[in-house]
């Protein structure tokens, strides 16, 4: 373990902290942050430090990597705003084809690419929306869309996760859109994933469900074979009922995704013993379109927490 010495950074070189517009009504329940809220945080930026940590578990080892830690705590809403605007500065240049996840923390990724582009700041890009909400909300701002049709190759994907273990693999599919998600994701040169600390495990599943997405047709059989895969052992398939962007049940009739089947999510109580495994057999399965395990697809995960941001890759 190594310490480095702490540094200070002007508040300038944090343009993204500024007072978010009105949230699109496909995220009503998203809190905004407030002007005066931010401007405590513009007083208090001389206290960004960097420091190293090394502690046992991972959900708690993220901060090992490059973090900036902020005296004043910023709201959930804040921090994904933070992570979502620090991974198109990073990772999208002019020029570049670039992957638009889906979510309430890739929204604001989406929301930084417009800002970027009408202020000039990038140019001459494509983009490729995960979802119909976030093709909406794409057009919305402006952004250049295409699709895998025309552009098979991307330069790097930016999307959220629901769970990310040690060997950052993911859990991804809780709002409904893992089938176009990884097929976007899977074609870029780097998929950097953007979430809050909250989404750290030091196992895949009792923290969040696998979403599989299936086809309708006998999809009772279908939760049954997946259900007894030798991988899965142990779960309890819920199918998932009212609005496919969550999985909660909120609804009396079957969710239905924007490709027009159905999703099976799969609670695990104890940790999966083999992801990749787990992958390979669900996908083997006759009757799945595709599942939510991500597993060596990611490129770096940029981490939002109490205190501050951080980067593994």
């Amino acid at each position: 373990p190594h310490r480095r010495s702490g540094w200070s950074l002007p508040f300038r070189h944090f343009p993204f902290l500024q007072p978010p517009p009105a949230i699109h009504s496909q995220y009503p329940n998203m809190r905004v942050a407030s002007a005066a809220c931010l401007a405590v945080l513009a007083s208090t930026a001389s206290a960004f430090t960097t420091t190293t940590v090394t502690t046992p578990n991972f959900a708690r080892r993220y901060a090992a990597a490059t973090s900036l830690k902020m005296a004043e705590k910023l709201s959930q809403d804040e921090l994904k705003k933070m992570v979502g605007y620090k991974s198109v500065d990073d990772y999208v240049k002019s020029g570049m084809v670039v992957g638009l996840g889906t979510g309430s923390t890739a929204y604001f990724a989406v929301e930084r690419v417009g800002q970027l582009l009408k202020s000039g700041d990038l140019k001459d890009i494509v983009c490729i929306p995960t979802s119909v909400r976030t093709k909406e909300q794409a057009e919305s701002l402006d952004i250049p869309l295409v699709t895998l049709d025309t552009h098979s190759k991307l330069d790097v994907a930016i999307d959220g996760a629901d769970e990310v273990d040690p060997d950052l693999n993911l859990v991804k599919g809780g709002g409904g859109a893992l089938l176009r998600e990884k097929m976007v994701e899977v074609c870029a040169d780097k998929f950097i994933v953007i979430v809050d600390e909250s989404k750290l495990c030091d196992g895949l599943g009792p923290g969040f469900p696998v979403p599989v997405e299936i086809t309708p047709f006998c999809h009772e059989h279908t939760m049954r074979t997946v259900a007894g895969l030798p991988s899965c052992s142990g779960c309890k398939p819920v199918l998932r009922m009212g609005s496919s962007s969550s999985n909660v049940n909120d609804g009396d009739e079957i969710a239905v995704t924007d490709n027009g089947n159905y999703i099976v999510d799969l609670h695990f109580e104890v940790p999966i013993k083999d992801a990749v495994k787990m992958a390979e057999e669900i996908k083997n399965t006759v009757g799945v379109v595709d599942h939510g395990l991500f597993c060596g697809l990611t490129t770096a995960v940029i981490i939002a927490g109490s205190d501050g941001i951080s980067v593994k890759d």
